[in-house]
């Protein structure tokens, strides 16, 4: 397991610099000397044309570098949490991103734990009671929760549970820890009573997904050989679904979500600017039409570098759940040293 485990992490830190040099790629080389990124960390590019070349400032680099000399350099001011400045207003952008994350981050995990705990729940309920009235009106919101668009729906709920009914706040943000000094808005309470809304309209689309993904994995895994043996020894039906049937199932789930965490992050852009939450999506929807660059790179290094992380949490997930994932890849490469072993060999071992 500590192997496996290691394998994991270095493998999220293999993608996180590959994620950089993406992004480096992008906004440091591809738009030029006038439209790069290079002067929001001090070092302003010259040069003509899109050539890779870079004459740094004076004082600040000792001599004329590349693409890969400024890469260097590039990395070096990540490690040390500098993301630059915006070109709009010389803020920096570490701190934009710093006031902006804790809210996108409440709202993709909130979202998340929501999505999962309903399409559990009724996913299950269905697959226990196939063709039942709860599976019929499972099926009808399937296809209500992936035709409604988030920003739609966010504005259809908005207008009804808080405008219409009062039940929920139309727009802003409470902090979790810190109330805000002009509306006295903080606290576990305030927080999740301003983001109960955006969470439900966040997690809509995935939940009515998950939920049939859940009924046809645990349908399918009740169908199998030990599920039957268990229950021929007259297990209850409950216990055969919670102590056979449900964790098979739930191998398909944690892989499909470390492939849709990054897509939710998608969704976020259209329900902060919704309900005016302060998040990373909205800082980035406001940069885009600026063209701030420097605001745009450090959103995505930030997203880049959350999503690793949830996809490395769900990856040793996935390996706790199915052990024989912490074992196909030492045998892939004890086969693969076999292999090279035998080819090396077999020259030798031909008669002259």
């Amino acid at each position: 397991m500590v192997g496996f485990v290691l394998r994991r992490v270095a493998w999220a830190a293999a993608q996180l610099v590959a994620a950089t040099l993406i992004l480096f790629v992008l906004f440091f080389v591809a738009p030029g000397p006038d439209l790069s990124v290079s002067g929001s960390f001090g070092t302003p590019s010259h040069g003509e044309g899109r050539s890779g070349r870079f004459q740094q400032s004076p004082g600040r680099f000792n001599e004329t570098g590349s693409a890969a000399g400024e890469y260097v350099r590039f990395l070096g001011h990540l490690a040390h949490g500098n993301l630059g400045h915006s070109r709009g207003n010389r803020q920096d952008v570490g701190a934009l991103v710093a006031r902006a994350w804790p809210a996108t981050a409440s709202l993709v995990l909130g979202g998340l734990v929501l999505w999962l705990l309903v399409s559990l729940a009724v996913g299950v309920y269905s697959a226990m009671r196939p063709r039942s009235l709860v599976d019929r009106a499972g099926t009808v919101l399937v296809l209500a929760g992936v035709a409604a668009h988030p920003a739609w729906l966010g504005l259809v709920l908005a207008w009804l549970l808080g405008y219409e009914l009062h039940w929920f706040p139309l727009l802003g943000y409470c902090d979790v820890i810190r109330p805000s000094a002009a509306h006295a808005c903080g606290g576990p309470v305030q927080w999740a009573y301003h983001l109960a809304l955006p969470w439900f309209v966040f997690g809509a689309g995935f939940a009515a997904l998950y939920t049939r993904m859940i009924r046809s994995s645990l349908l399918e895994a009740m169908h199998e050989d030990y599920v039957r043996t268990a229950r021929a020894k007259g297990l209850p039906e409950l216990a055969v679904v919670r102590r056979h049937a449900f964790r098979a199932a739930m191998l398909p789930l944690a892989t499909m979500l470390t492939m849709d965490v990054g897509l939710a992050f998608g969704g976020t852009m259209f329900v902060e600017r919704v309900f005016d939450i302060p998040g990373l999506g909205r800082l980035l929807v406001l940069a885009i039409p600026r063209r701030d660059l420097p605001v745009i790179m450090g959103v995505m290094i930030v997203v880049a570098a959350f999503v690793l992380v949830l996809n490395l949490f769900l990856d040793l997930l996935l390996g706790a759940l199915d052990p024989r994932i912490r074992t196909i890849e030492p045998r892939r490469a004890k086969a693969a040293s076999t292999r090279r072993a035998q080819a090396s060999a077999a020259p030798a071992a031909q008669p002259r």
